[in-house]
């Protein structure tokens, strides 16, 4: 019973997605349910978690009909517009859905470095506790600064981490963003996803010895309790199948005591996205 806590699903055209170059051939097209599903089942993965592509409001309501349509999709991630005047009424608009566990801004294209602590997403922020939701970081390891006061100033509210904050695993460099990372691990309420690393490396030639100085410091920091795999399908394609990014993660946790391979591979984002009782999904 486990969880793939991070992978998207659009109808592709290049209007909406101009950040696919021509480079991204393998991800230029419809990536639907249909498409996925196959590699869950191998895999041994029996839900997952749906995270916008896109910042529109359009996009959070087609990934919440995907749901209604696919039992495999335990919960969505969408997005809204946190530094509007209405976020209070948007929320309250969303939490109608039960799917729907939170929300994401794609940060790491944001210009200003801090904009995660700007007045008014800040205000936006503050507002999702109410109505339960939890909040995906989506940046690049340069804005750990902001992300790390971020979470100290809303220590009730529940993060997680997109992708170990992208390091440049590709240049192998580990400073400043492993202490960066240990720092704000020391925030309770903030949890990492063992997702995007394959794209973070070479493409062509990554190797998997390339990402163990990276999983030992999450796991160090945040402890297995607040790990939790993700493929990032189907952007991963762009560097490796999806059984490959499964089994860079399985082979990393493999000497790890039983317990703590199930908080990573599904306990973790069933508690932290609040689904349901996996036991449930056994006749699902």
């Amino acid at each position: 019973m486990w969880i793939d806590a991070h992978q998207h699903f659009w109808k592709y055209n290049s209007e909406q997605y101009g950040w696919i170059t021509d480079e991204m051939q393998v991800i230029k097209r419809d990536c639907l349910p249909a498409d996925l599903l196959p590699e869950l089942y191998a895999n041994g993965i029996s839900g997952c978690i749906a995270v916008q592509a896109l910042q529109s409001e359009n996009e959070t309501r087609f990934l919440l009909e995907l749901a209604d349509q696919c039992d495999e999709i335990k919960g969505v991630v969408g997005w809204v517009d946190l530094t509007a005047d209405d976020v209070p009424g948007r929320l309250s608009y969303f939490s109608k859905f039960k799917k729907l566990r939170g929300f994401r801004h794609i940060v790491q294209a944001e210009p200003d470095e801090h904009f995660l602590l700007r007045p008014e997403f800040c205000r936006g922020i503050a507002c999702l506790k109410e109505f339960n939701f939890t909040y995906d970081i989506l940046i690049y390891a340069r804005q750990l600064p902001a992300a790390i006061e971020l979470v100290e100033r809303f220590p009730n509210q529940h993060f997680v981490i997109d992708h170990l904050a992208k390091p440049s695993i590709r240049a192998g460099e580990l400073q400043p963003w492993s202490e960066q990372m240990r720092a704000i691990a020391k925030s309770a309420n903030v949890y990492c996803k063992l997702s995007g690393m394959v794209t973070e490396a070479d493409w062509q030639n990554w190797r998997e010895g390339d990402f163990s100085p990276y999983l030992q410091v999450v796991l160090e920091a945040f402890g297995s309790d607040r790990l939790m795999f993700g493929s990032d399908w189907p952007v991963c394609l762009l560097a490796a199948s999806y059984k490959q990014v499964k089994s860079l993660v399985d082979s990393y946790i493999c000497k790890l005591p039983l317990r703590q391979q199930q908080s990573i591979l599904g306990l973790s984002a069933v508690k932290f996205y609040g689904l349901d009782n996996p036991l449930s999904w056994i006749s699902a």
